[in-house]
């Protein structure tokens, strides 16, 4: 009935409204990067009823398509929208993305190329098959791949908020489009797997930079010049309250830790060829935060215009009004494109990894414990359909969905952080008890939600220590609870000599140098 309503509305609708120079430029660039879609599938040809090579392109990325695909993944059309739209709306604190991103990349140097070698001597596809092995213990490994898969679900709507907010400032009904583009999606997700997304990564980052560079000479000089944009910017958005600076601090501090524990992160970095590969994207990657502080400013270009929003409209809405409002109508569908492609590319790597995660640590741990890699193939597929069939309901049938789903995408975080300790910290001890990591897990995820949800979701939350209220990031403490819940826990079931889980792994699967061939996990509890 709703998509018969949308129908009926498009079809009600004045064809004056629509912005035709735009929305033509905007459909040229989205059928091109439908082609690649489909093209993509003989690129670097493998067998695709295979799950490493449908769903990681068979671990042969380089550093230049690897940055790509990483850059891609990470830098989401709700980047260019909500970030800048945190700024129109909310201030300095929307500023908190870019040290966060500086943070993340040490972390990634550090991190990353060492869980990359285990995955590639052993056979892992995600994070739960490492924590299925490494602490011999299937529903902790269960219980990290449920996370997983709640933490993205809301990030895979959000980035239609993109395509909602661009099509609608072209004119064209945002619910039709939201199915077309889905649609695209689906078919080229599923023909061409984690090399559609990693090609059409090439084209939306080129794009993406185009439009940046030419909102950065445009704008400034319509407006006369960066000293009169940060002039127009009242004093209360230039400047960070004091009370703000712990929130500030743990919410960069927190998302970084966050960002490469989810499962589309970590499905980027299997894709990659060689540890040193991921080595060099974390020298290479920070030109992204660059841009993105660069995209930030786009915000605080809106303010100084000004712009005028529409009923109903929100600081999500900033970016393209600024963009309709300064650029004649063939780049403004340009950037439209550009942004909306940026959803695309994520979107499709979100779903992949979150079938991945249903594929291994659920239907076949748990169903199908002995079934053939094409079927594993085939359902992993049909997984990533079901995900992203949720995304787009979720956008067009739920009350308020937008707003809805930017709050889920915040506890998206709080959850994926409780990830932490089997999946990072694991990589460096097997000390923690496998009981007391779940008892931890239970203990951020109960902790994370409450906070969050006693303040209506928002990104940081007043908390209460030794008497003082603080304003914190909610996952930030929450990992703290969870961290502590494991010390405590591992001491406890260690004194009453608790069975510990089998560690499969050996000193050598960490080691440099890749073992020959790749092995299946082992069986946990």
């Amino acid at each position: 009935m709703a998509a018969l309503s949308a129908l009926s509305v498009l079809a009600a609708s004045s064809t004056s409204s629509i912005d035709w120079v735009a929305l033509s430029v905007f459909i040229v660039f989205f059928a091109l990067v439908t082609i690649l879609g489909f093209v993509a599938a003989r690129w670097r040809r493998g067998d695709l009823n295979n799950i490493h090579e449908w769903g990681l392109a068979g671990r042969r990325f380089g550093t230049v398509v690897a940055w790509f695909l990483i850059g891609g993944d990470l830098y989401t059309a709700y980047t260019f929208i909500a970030v800048p739209g945190a700024l129109y709306a909310k201030g300095a604190i929307g500023f908190f993305a870019v040290p966060y991103t500086i943070v993340a990349w040490p972390l990634f140097f550090i991190v990353l190329p060492k869980f990359w070698t285990v995955a590639k001597n052993r056979g892992y596809v995600t994070g739960a098959d490492f924590v299925r092995d490494r602490f011999g213990s299937s529903t902790l490994a269960l219980l990290v791949a449920i996370t997983g898969i709640l933490a993205t679900m809301p990030y895979i709507a959000l980035q239609m908020v993109g395509i909602e907010v661009s099509v609608q400032q072209m004119g064209f009904n945002a619910e039709i489009a939201l199915v077309i583009a889905f649609l695209i999606l689906a078919a080229y997700t599923y023909y061409s797997g984690l090399r559609a997304p990693a090609m059409i990564a090439i084209v939306k980052d080129t794009m993406i930079y185009i439009t940046v560079i030419a909102a950065l000479i445009v704008i400034p000089a319509h407006i006369g010049g960066f000293g009169k944009i940060f002039a127009a910017v009242p004093a209360a958005k230039l400047n960070l309250s004091p009370t703000l600076f712990a929130g500030y601090a743990t919410l960069a501090f927190g998302s970084a830790m966050a960002l490469f524990l989810y499962p589309h992160a970590l499905t980027g970095v299997l894709s990659t060829k060689s540890r040193d590969v991921i080595k060099r994207n974390a020298a290479l990657l920070p030109i992204y935060s660059l841009l993105l502080g660069l995209i930030a400013l786009l915000g605080y270009m809106a303010l100084a215009l000004p712009i005028h929003l529409g009923p109903g409209q929100t600081g999500n809405n900033a970016v393209p009004v600024l963009l309709a409002s300064i650029f004649p109508s063939w780049f403004a569908g340009f950037a439209f494109a550009a942004i909306s492609i940026g959803a695309l590319v994520p979107a499709a790597i979100m779903s992949i990894a979150a079938a991945n995660l249903f594929t291994r640590n659920i239907y076949k741990e748990y169903f199908r414990r002995n079934c053939s890699e094409k079927e594993e193939s085939t359902v992993a597929k049909l997984a990533s359909l079901v995900v992203k069939i949720g995304a787009l309901a979720f956008i067009i049938f739920l009350p308020a969905a937008t707003a809805t789903a930017i709050n889920l995408q915040l506890l998206g975080g709080v959850w994926i952080l409780q990830t932490l300790p089997p999946v990072f910290l694991g990589l460096y001890t097997k000390w923690f008890h496998r009981y007391a990591m779940i008892i931890g897990w239970v203990g951020g995820m109960v902790t994370g939600t409450w906070l969050s949800a006693a303040n209506n979701y928002l990104s940081v939350t007043p908390v209460i220590l030794f008497g003082n209220k603080i304003i914190l990031y909610p996952a930030f403490v929450a990992v703290i609870v969870n961290l502590l819940l494991c010390v405590i826990f591992t001491f406890v079931f260690q004194a009453v000599k608790a069975p510990q889980g089998q560690d499969a792994t050996t000193p050598a699967d960490f080691a440099e140098v890749e073992a020959a061939p790749a092995i299946q996990p082992a069986a946990g509890d």
